[in-house]
């Protein structure tokens, strides 16, 4: 049309611009921020961890030094938790101590999720007798009674252990392999549901129809996607590990009594609760706060991997 003018070419100011693309894992840490008891567990604690791990090298009391002068008393500036029947110092006792009892959570969370990851796994992506042979054993295990199972072998082979491997080391490694041994059912059945969803999804079919083999599958398109709910199930056995040391400690068939981890210090002080109650309350709040603290963190990630959960 005469005398008309062409359009500007400018973007309608209703139009928003698109966003960024952010990565995923960026996303979830966005998603996690928003659940304020998670971040506030996570501090805690990161700084529980950073305590036990750097705490000995601030306070460098032994914990072993016997002073009978200063025995059962409580909290001061000299001892800021106070002294056991032996006037040894309970922060310096809880500091070392401390380190085991998260290590075991750590490590047998990590034997757990590897050992239910591999038998989910194969589960998952086989049919017929292999998937019911490992499904079948996941409920004989999950069958099983599990505190009188975890006493009975600790019994049976921590003598041996500690021949072999020391007294400190051989116990770690039984008491990890056994609670990571009791552990890995509840991941394997959780890996194995996610891969009979995933291994019929659009991009897995487009996988095998480009020729990709099924290890390929499993491991660069199945397994990152069935990530998300391990990791949160892997929060819950560090929470259920450090409970399970704490009871096998507590019980006298954990770790050997100079060795003073959180639940060793609880059986030490059940005798004296009523002239020492400090004893006692220290070590049995460090495993509240570590068990509370992880759960929490579990919530928050189960809520920043969930796509239909709105935040």
């Amino acid at each position: 049309m005469a005398g008309s003018t062409l359009a500007s070419p400018t973007v309608s100011p209703g139009f928003a611009r698109p966003r960024k693309p952010v990565s995923p894992w960026l996303e979830v840490w966005r998603r996690f921020r928003r659940h304020k008891l998670a971040v506030i567990s996570l501090f805690i604690f990161v700084f529980m961890v950073l305590a036990v791990v750097f705490g000995p090298l601030i306070w460098d009391v032994a914990i072993n030094d016997i002073d009978f002068r200063a025995r059962l008393k409580g909290p001061s500036w000299a001892h800021p938790l106070g002294t056991d029947d032996l006037g040894q110092d309970i922060l310096a006792r809880m500091l070392y101590g401390g380190r085991i009892s998260l290590a075991v959570g750590l490590a047998a969370m990590v034997v757990a999720i590897v050992v239910g990851i591999v038998i989910g796994a194969t589960a998952g992506i086989s049919r017929g007798w292999v998937d019911a042979a490992l499904m079948w054993l996941t409920d004989l295990f999950l069958a099983m009674p599990q505190l009188p199972l975890l006493v009975l072998i600790i019994y049976l082979f921590r003598d041996s252990l500690k021949e072999i491997a020391g007294p400190e080391f051989g116990i770690f490694v039984l008491i990890v392999a056994v609670i990571g041994g009791f552990r890995w059912m509840p991941v394997a059945r959780l890996v194995r549901a996610q891969f009979f969803s995933l291994r019929e999804k659009e991009f897995v079919e487009a996988a095998r129809a480009l020729g990709a083999s099924v290890p390929r599958q499993v491991w660069r398109h199945i397994l990152p996607n069935s990530l998300g709910p391990v990791i949160v199930a892997g929060t819950i056995d560090v929470a259920a590990a450090i409970i399970a040391e704490s009871t096998l400690s507590f019980l006298g068939l954990g770790f050997p009594p100079d060795i003073p981890t959180w639940g060793r210090t609880l059986l030490d002080s059940k005798d004296y609760m009523e002239f020492a109650p400090h004893w006692a309350l220290f070590p049995g709040l460090a495993i509240f706060l570590a068990v509370l603290t992880i759960n929490y963190i579990g919530d928050g990630l189960r809520d920043a991997f969930d796509p239909r959960k709105v935040l």
